[in-house]
């Protein structure tokens, strides 16, 4: 394998600006359209201007598009980015970053050339390592709880100090306190935010509050 072009420092502060925004990050499913614009507006409201949407429904990239015109203020990423064509798709929607659930070498050199950051997904420090050559240091740590929690971000920490995690899948406002006292920590990203109940019932003023809760629980 030969390391043709390596990411920019300038890449990795690009990514600590935007996730020093935020110690939350609401992973979003977006299953009607329609929904996208007052979710997004309800947690901004709440405090939380960074947002994570994944591209799991049909209507992602339009709600993203949609979100991106009408939320000012608000960073929105495109999550379970999988190859480089969907992070070409993220990039012409005007996405903020890209995030994916795992990362494959293809993916860790579409986001050296790309303009918009990646947060890379790993679950093990071998998968860190491959994202190391390319010169990545922000990652996704992925599925969070069930690959060894707080406690193995925090053994990962020794050997390699440099790098810097927003773990997601497990997460709630009962544990996330565990993993945001970590240094080596920037943000967490969770789906609690979002319940699909209140989704369902357009309950925007119910997830205002839970957006408001999350931001001055964990605010810096």
């Amino acid at each position: 394998m030969t390391i043709d072009k390596q990411l920019p420092s300038s890449r990795t502060a690009e990514l600590d600006s935007i996730c020093l925004k935020a110690e939350v990050i609401p992973v979003i499913t977006i299953e009607r359209i329609e929904d996208a614009v007052p979710m997004g507006r309800a947690l901004l409201e709440g405090g939380i201007n960074v947002l994570e949407v994944t591209l799991r429904t049909d209507c992602a990239l339009e709600a993203i598009k949609r979100m991106k015109k009408e939320l000012v203020g608000a960073s929105i990423g495109v999550g379970t980015v999988l190859t480089p064509a969907q992070y070409r798709q993220a990039e012409e929607v005007g996405a903020d970053f890209v995030v994916t659930p795992g990362t494959t070498e293809a993916l860790y050199r579409y986001g050296v050339e790309s303009p918009v950051p990646m947060l890379p997904g790993v679950s093990t420090v071998s998968e860190l390592m491959t994202g190391w050559q390319y010169g990545y240091r922000r990652f996704k740590f992925f599925p969070a709880e069930s690959s060894g929690g707080a406690k193995a971000i925090k053994a990962i920490g020794g050997p390699l100090s440099e790098a810097r995690f927003c773990p997601t899948g497990g997460i709630t406002l009962d544990n996330a306190e565990e993993y945001l006292t970590l240094p080596n920590v920037m943000c967490i990203g969770g789906s609690w935010l979002t319940p699909k109940a209140m989704v369902d019932a357009e309950d925007w003023d119910g997830i205002k509050k839970l957006a408001q809760e999350a931001a001055e629980r964990f605010h810096h």
